[in-house]
């Protein structure tokens, strides 16, 4: 037996203690609290499809609603971009419909980041027609489009559900994209496929109505290989592989982690659930997160801070006598990574084929190239690839003998197999180019910096990838605090007293890999911060003082965080 049952609850029975209400659905009741929470009772996000269809693709931009255009546009993948132009100084002091551009960015869903290369290649065709040739992969397993008209919404859903693809709750206060292992399946060394749970949480769950107004986003993720490949620490709800040495292979339970400006790492359950109850308890964490999730303020609204009050105990404790209505196994902590997660090189699949894993450079890449990784993948003698959390690519099913001509090709595309320790640890959100939060040019100096980094540091015995994350603004899209060298975009002012853009450093961040314990926050020093031009100057200097400084096989995070703060600036 996994679970023993329990009696039914008396739902909605815990009160709030005395003080303002926060707006907790069983707690103090469902009034809105505030002008969000009042739009989405009044009509939900799911709702605006058939707008987007009727009206607003005939009437184009102008006929949009403001609250739909603002609000529930998200809940279809569907964001206003960034006006061209407008310097990041100015991003906190104006207006959204003073930033926002008559265009949209559009994120495809992909959970699990599976692709065919019959998907990849209409998401290229859909790119080259109708967003101007772009293409991101996020290290959420997305695809995001730019320059999408709102006339031209209506073409590309039907495109890409004829092959199986959609943007539903891609963005929005809703579960998001299921983050999964990208060699599920295939891996010798997986410990189980989490494909079927996947499929079963996605099928039974993504764009149910009873789902569809959380109070803000909800973050999964569920891989099956030990190297904890799915960033685990920072989402929501996750599960991830451990056998029980009696009831065998199941999921190890982890609830309420996320970063952005006040980040927190998830803690485990220590509940063990088996394959077959994966989906009721991700319903249950999320029914939780809806009925006693903080909706007054929506910067206290993310489940981290609900699990910070109550506590693992009560959590698990709701979750099993008000939702499951069975008590879960108690289980072990899954073993520390051996292998990295991030899958790039070459590696055996179960079946005698090999997976190849390879690095876009932080993760800009093209329609155009997408099509012609389409047709590359194919002329190797696969159809199938994989996106990653970490950025990168994993192209699966290919014989040995193709292996080093799909390599050679993917260089040629500038997706990298064997790509520098800088080039393979460096990821960035997407900037101030098209974010209306974004204060910074992300892609583009990171991208410079890669470069010139690869010349700097050629020769450098960094023994692991130096992970350099890059992010626009302080809401850590780009995992700031858990990179060994973080980057927070903000205006700074530099030598001559000018105002520019820069960042603000966190160093020694990162979470469980094969080349540290545990997952942990970076630490930030006071007063460093490096110009956006300046980017390669700081990670070789703080590179070469942690390589003549590290004591025997000391990592980058370990020795950050002993160094005195003088060898950090």
């Amino acid at each position: 037996m996994t679970s023993t049952e329990i009696a039914p609850p008396v739902r909605g029975a815990r009160l709030r203690p005395s003080g303002k209400p926060n707006g907790q659905w069983l707690v103090d009741g469902k009034e809105p609290l505030n002008g969000n929470e009042e739009w989405k009772q009044a009509d939900g996000g799911l709702s605006v499809r058939e707008r987007i269809e009727s009206t607003y693709a005939q009437g184009g931009f102008a006929s949009i609603d403001p609250t739909d255009l603002h609000g529930r546009f998200r809940w279809w993948g569907l964001y206003t971009q960034r006006k061209p132009g407008i310097d990041g100084g100015r991003t906190a002091t104006l207006e959204p419909h003073e930033l926002e551009d008559e265009y949209f960015m559009m994120r495809i869903r992909l959970d699990g980041g599976q692709l065919s290369t019959e998907q990849l290649r209409v998401i290229a065709d859909v790119s080259v027609e109708f967003g101007r040739g772009t293409a991101d992969i996020t290290d959420r397993q997305n695809i995001q489009l730019h320059w999408v008209r709102v006339e031209d919404v209506p073409e590309i859903w039907r495109r890409l559900e004829a092959v199986g693809l959609s943007t539903t709750e891609a963005c929005g206060d809703v579960p998001r994209v299921v983050l999964g292992s990208p060699v599920a399946g295939i891996a010798v060394d997986e410990l189980i496929d989490p494909t079927a749970q996947i499929e079963e949480i996605t099928s039974r769950f993504i764009g149910d109505e009873s789902l569809a107004n959380l109070p803000r986003k909800f973050k999964s993720a569920i891989t099956g290989h030990p190297s904890h490949d799915v960033v685990h620490e920072i989402n929501d709800v996750a599960f991830v592989a451990v056998e029980h040495p009696e009831l065998g292979i199941g999921y190890d339970v982890w609830v309420g982690g996320a970063l952005s400006t006040v980040p927190r790492l998830g803690e485990r359950l220590g509940a063990w659930a088996a394959p077959d109850q994966v989906a009721e308890v991700w319903h249950g964490v999320a029914q939780i997160f809806r009925d006693y999730g903080y909706r007054r303020l929506r910067n206290k609204a993310r489940l981290k801070f609900l699990l910070a009050d109550w506590g693992v105990e009560r959590f698990r404790d709701v979750l099993e006598t008000e939702y499951l209505g069975y008590r879960l196994a108690d289980g072990p902590a899954a073993p520390k990574p051996l292998t990295p997660g991030d899958h790039v090189g070459v590696h055996a699949q179960k079946d005698g084929l090999f997976y190849v894993g390879a690095t876009p450079i932080v993760g800009r890449t093209s329609g155009e190239n997408l099509g012609k990784l389409a047709d590359l993948i194919e002329a190797q003698g696969s159809s199938r690839l994989r996106l990653t959390p970490h950025q990168k690519i994993v192209v699966l099913d290919i014989p040995k003998e193709n292996v080093e001509p799909l390599i050679q090709g993917l260089d040629e595309l500038e997706f990298s197999a064997r790509p520098s320790l800088i080039r393979r640890g460096t990821i960035a959100c997407t900037g101030i180019e098209f974010c209306k939060l974004a204060i910074v040019n992300t892609k583009d100096n990171a991208r410079e910096a890669i470069f010139e980094l690869e010349k700097r540091l050629d020769g450098m015995d960094l023994r692991a990838p130096l992970s350099l994350n890059v992010n626009g603004c302080p809401n850590s899209c780009a995992r700031i605090q858990t990179a060994d060298i973080g980057l927070k975009g903000q205006i700074i002012t530099d030598d001559e007293g000018n105002q520019v853009p820069g960042f603000q450093v966190h160093l020694g961040g990162g979470l469980a890999s094969s080349e540290r314990e545990e997952a942990g926050l970076g630490r930030t020093v006071r007063g460093l911060k490096v110009a956006a031009d300046g980017i390669a100057d700081y990670v070789e200097k703080v590179a070469t003082r942690y390589v003549a400084g590290r004591v025997d096989d000391e990592t980058f995070a370990q020795w950050a965080h002993r160094a005195a703060e003088e060898e950090l600036r």
